[in-house]
C-alpha cells in the first residue's frame, strides 16, 4: 500500500498528464471546453477518478455535458497509455471520469446568499421606523431594596 503524499504526487501528474493531452494531442471538438480541475487516486494507486467540467461556447449557453462524456470515454484507452507512459509507475491505473459539480453548487450557494441579503435588507427597511408594540422595556427591573429600619 502506498503512502498518501505519493498518491496525491501521482494525481497531480495524471491531472497535467490528461490535461495537455486533452488540450495538444487528442483531437475530439467535444472536448474542447474540458477542463480538468482535480484528480483522486485511491491508496494502492490502481484507480484514478478525474474530475472535470465542461465550459459552454457563451454565458447563456449550457454546456454539453453529454457528449464530452462521450468523447472523454472514447479517448480513455489514449489517455490511459499516456498516463502509463509519462509517469513511470508498475501499474498504470484505471480512468474514471466524473462531472465536477463544485462549480454549480458554488453559483447555487452564491444565489441563496444573495436573496438572503435581499430578505435582510427588506427586514431592516421595514424595521427603521418601527415602534415596541408594548412598552419600550418589557423586562421585570429587579426589586429596589429599602434600607428603612
Amino acid at each position: 500500500m502506498a503512502d498518501t503524499a505519493r498518491a496525491r504526487k501521482l494525481a497531480k501528474r495524471i491531472s497535467q498528464i490528461v490535461a495537455s493531452a486533452l488540450e495538444h494531442e487528442v483531437k475530439d471538438p467535444r472536448l474542447a471546453r474540458v477542463t480538468i480541475t482535480d484528480t483522486k487516486v485511491t491508496g494502492d494507486l490502481h484507480d484514478a477518478t478525474i474530475y472535470y467540467t465542461v465550459l459552454g461556447e457563451r454565458l447563456n449557453v449550457e454546456p454539453d455535458y453529454v457528449g464530452a462524456a462521450l468523447a472523454l470515454e472514447s479517448a480513455k484507452g489514449v489517455l490511459r497509455s499516456m498516463v502509463g507512459a509519462q509517469t513511470g509507475v508498475r501499474f498504470t491505473p484505471t480512468l474514471t471520469f466524473m462531472t465536477d459539480t463544485v462549480p454549480d453548487e458554488a453559483r447555487k450557494m452564491e444565489e441563496l446568499l444573495a436573496k438572503a441579503q435581499a430578505a435582510d435588507a427588506e427586514v431592516a427597511r421595514r424595521s427603521a421606523g418601527a415602534t415596541p408594540a408594548g412598552e419600550a422595556d418589557p423586562y421585570k427591573a429587579p426589586r429596589e431594596d429599602d434600607d428603612e429600619d
